[in-house]
């Protein structure tokens, strides 16, 4: 059974619209990267996710409708925000007796023991964290609730490259097990791009793209031309084309990577060049 089936998902604020006609499923036990520009719905999607906002069209999370089940899909979710809202003033340690008497799954020792990996404190205030430890305590809090779906949207906003790289080797060595799923949100596409199973480019509302990464890496292919090849690599038809130390880039989709070859030096390309090619204008930029 599906963790998540999204159909014609549609949502309007006035004259903006934040979503339109959003199709897409989600299957148990998948990392899924939702990449987008500003205002591209990504947290708009989220939020109806969650419950916290409505939306025409069909969604089903974890077999309940999230507008009007949300007390039951929260037993079984958790969300971390861009920015970890927790009261200033709570201590540590009442973080703690707080979730573990709201939350029928959350395991105080799990907890604990992440941590104390952390130089966090247990008497320490809210307010005396930095905030890449308050991210840590977050974290924390949500990686001993026993959830079927993390939710994260934009979670390392304003950390530093230590903090974020602590961020997701924590979330894959002591939360990911092969059977929850997470969905993630970040413009730091490159941080995430080695933990994802799946991608989903949404554009003004619209999925652009869909895909395991393992289909992506086999589909779209990057060749660093050999000077006397450009011609015959621009008559295959790039979707790109980009300027490197004087060296031409091309990306091409489904192009069979034998041909390729003959043109140069063959790799799949990254994600963060997928993106600009299938979501910005089809310029030659350099570099």
């Amino acid at each position: 059974m599906a963790i998540l089936t999204a159909r014609n998902l549609r949502k309007r604020f006035g004259r903006n619209v934040a979503l339109d006609g959003v199709n897409l499923t989600v299957e148990p036990g998948r990392i899924v990267g939702v990449i987008g520009p500003n205002g591209a719905g990504k947290s708009t999607a989220f939020n109806a996710i969650l419950g916290l906002t409505p939306c025409d069209g069909e969604l089903s999370v974890l077999g309940c409708n999230p507008w009007t089940e949300r007390d039951r899909l929260m037993t079984q979710v958790c969300f971390i925000a861009d920015v970890a809202v927790m009261p200033r003033w709570i201590r540590v340690r009442e973080a703690l007796d707080y979730v573990a008497g709201v939350h029928p799954r959350f395991d105080r020792a799990k907890a604990e023991a992440f941590l104390a990996r952390t130089d966090i404190r247990r008497d320490s205030r809210v307010r005396e964290l930095s905030k890449g430890m308050v991210t840590q305590l977050h974290l924390a809090l949500v990686m001993a609730i026993d959830a079927r779906l993390l939710v994260l949207d934009e979670p390392t906003l304003g950390l530093d490259l230590l903090y974020r790289k602590a961020f997701y080797d924590s979330l894959l060595g002591d939360y990911f097990d092969g059977e929850r799923t997470i969905l993630v949100s970040t413009h730091q596409v490159e941080e995430i791009q080695h933990i994802l199973t799946d991608v989903v480019f949404l554009n003004h509302g619209r999925v652009v793209l869909d895909a395991r990464m393992e289909d992506l890496e086999a589909r779209y292919l990057e060749v660093m031309a050999a000077p006397d090849r450009l011609a015959e690599a621009r008559g295959l038809g790039p979707i790109r084309e980009r300027q490197v130390f004087g060296r031409s880039i091309f990306l091409f989709d489904g192009a069979p990577r034998e041909r390729l070859a003959t043109l140069g030096e063959v790799r799949a390309a990254g994600l963060a060049d997928l993106f600009v090619a299938l979501m910005g204008p089809a310029t030659t930029e350099a570099a």
